[in-house]
C-alpha cells in the first residue's frame, strides 16, 4: 500500500470533506501532539520579573510577531515537555 500525505487544509470545510474519506492510506507520521496555545486559557500567573528581563521578552516576541505572553507559553510548554 502506498502511503499518502495529509493535505493542508485551511477551512473546516476542506477539513470536514477530509474526515468523510477512507483514511487507512494517509500518512500520519508526521503528527505532533496539539501544543497548549490551542487550550482556552483559564488560569492566572502572576510573577516578578526583572525589568530587563521582560523587556528582553517583549523585544524576542516583537521580532517573531508575537504577543509576549504567547512567548512565555512557549518557553514553559517546551520546558514541561522535556
Amino acid at each position: 500500500m502506498t502511503m499518502r500525505d495529509v493535505p493542508v487544509m485551511t477551512t473546516d470545510e476542506e477539513a470536514e470533506a477530509f474526515l468523510e474519506q477512507n483514511l487507512s492510506g494517509l500518512d500520519f507520521s508526521a503528527f505532533r501532539a496539539p501544543s497548549w496555545e490551542v487550550e482556552r486559557k483559564t488560569a492566572r500567573v502572576n510573577m516578578r520579573l526583572p525589568e530587563t528581563l521582560i523587556q528582553a521578552v517583549k523585544a524576542r516576541a516583537a521580532e517573531r510577531g508575537i504577543p509576549y505572553q504567547r512567548l512565555i507559553r512557549e518557553a514553559l510548554e517546551r520546558a514541561v515537555r522535556g
